[in-house]
């Protein structure tokens, strides 16, 4: 399949399911996928694109060259390489030698998109639809969408991760977390003009289709959503996972996102452990321990260092030399630390205590807000 016949901006939604590059999971699957994709890869997919962002100018001027386009070939070839191994990306087809890539850099394709980059500049979005420009407008398409990744992936990340740690608290239900949702977004600000991370929302196109969905037989009726950002595309389909009663949740073992889908209180994902020689999942680990984090006493000295941290942040909190939003982010960074402490020997003798002074947990938050 060439990679200009896969809908990168697409999902399907259909009751409590959305289906994305053909595959359907259940729906918040994409967003809280998103979630675990590192900082560091993050940080290679916005260096990757930087040569692309040097050429989407150039489009919006109308100025490009058949070489300005073949120039940004080894750009779209890594980053999709690098897509080809990082969920949930890794759920399109994209062969394995480029070799897609490498036919829609072809002249025929580029001498295509300077003649489509042309018209638009004289006859606007009608270009668009023109038949005849087929080939340009998905090499432009492609181009604008992969310049724009690493950066909305950040942008996702830092606007929705606290988020998500909120709703740890909510109760799992679609009611508990629509109040979760109206404390943390509120209603005066959330339609601002002004909120960039609630117009990330606003660019997108919607149509029904009939759909024969993969655990169906006959054709079902979908609503189809086209986003023009990949932060609009995860955003929604988290927001949509809430609404059915699906929510994303921190596994204190791996530290990795998984999507809760009922109303009991699933504290572990059933990933691999990691360094677990047994091969053993974090859901099986962590029943394990659960007796004896429930039986830790406050006086141990884990839980102590916990304990005394959590009442200095409120001191401080109190005095006015910390800020509500830092001094949250600091107690939940210690409540992450706690939880690893309990199961990871190595790191509650190691960096633990270190990692919960006020000064370490300052910086750590502040670096995160």
């Amino acid at each position: 399949m060439s990679i200009l016949n896969q809908n990168l901006l697409t999902l399907d939604f259909w009751q409590d399911k959305v289906t994305y590059a053909g595959h359907t999971l259940p729906t918040g699957s994409i967003g809280c996928a998103a979630m675990n994709i590192s900082d560091e890869q993050i940080g290679q997919f916005v260096q990757l694109a930087i040569p692309l962002a040097a050429v989407v100018e150039l489009i919006k001027d109308g100025t490009p060259t058949a070489e300005h386009l073949t120039a940004a070939k080894k750009s779209v070839l890594q980053i999709t390489q690098m897509m080809r191994t990082t969920y949930p990306f890794s759920l399109f087809d994209f062969p394995a030698d480029g070799r897609d890539i490498q036919q829609i850099f072809s002249r025929e394709y580029t001498d295509n998109a300077i003649a489509y980059i042309k018209a638009a500049q004289e006859i606007g979005m009608a270009a668009v639809f023109d038949e005849q420009y087929k080939k340009g407008v998905g090499i432009v398409t492609l181009i604008s969408e992969l310049a724009q990744l690493g950066g909305t992936l950040m942008i996702y990340k830092q606007g929705m991760i606290e988020f998500a740690h909120k709703l740890h608290d909510s109760k799992r239900t679609p009611e508990g977390y629509a109040e979760t949702f109206a404390k943390h977004f509120p209603k005066d600000e959330a339609l601002s003009p002004n909120n960039s991370a609630w117009m990330q929302l606003t660019n997108t196109t919607m149509q029904y289709v009939s759909s024969v969905m993969p655990e169906k037989s006959i054709p079902q009726l979908v609503k189809r959503m086209h986003y023009v950002s990949f932060v609009g595309m995860f955003r929604s389909d988290l927001f949509e996972g809430l609404c059915v009663g699906h929510a994303p949740r921190k596994c204190p073992i791996c530290g990795k996102w998984f999507l809760t889908t009922d109303a009991r209180q699933t504290k572990y994902c059933g990933g691999l452990a990691p360094g677990d020689k047994l091969g053993r999942t974090c859901r099986q680990i962590g029943n394990l321990k659960g007796r004896e984090q429930r039986e830790l006493a406050d006086d141990h000295p884990i839980r102590a260092i916990y304990n005394r941290r959590m009442n200095t942040i409120t001191q401080y909190l109190h005095r006015g030399t910390l800020d509500e939003q830092t001094a949250g982010v600091m107690k939940r960074l210690a409540k992450d630390k706690l939880e690893r402490a309990i199961f990871d020997y190595e790191y509650a003798k190691g960096r633990y205590e270190t990692e919960m002074s006020q000064d370490a947990l300052l910086k750590e938050a502040k670096r995160k807000t």
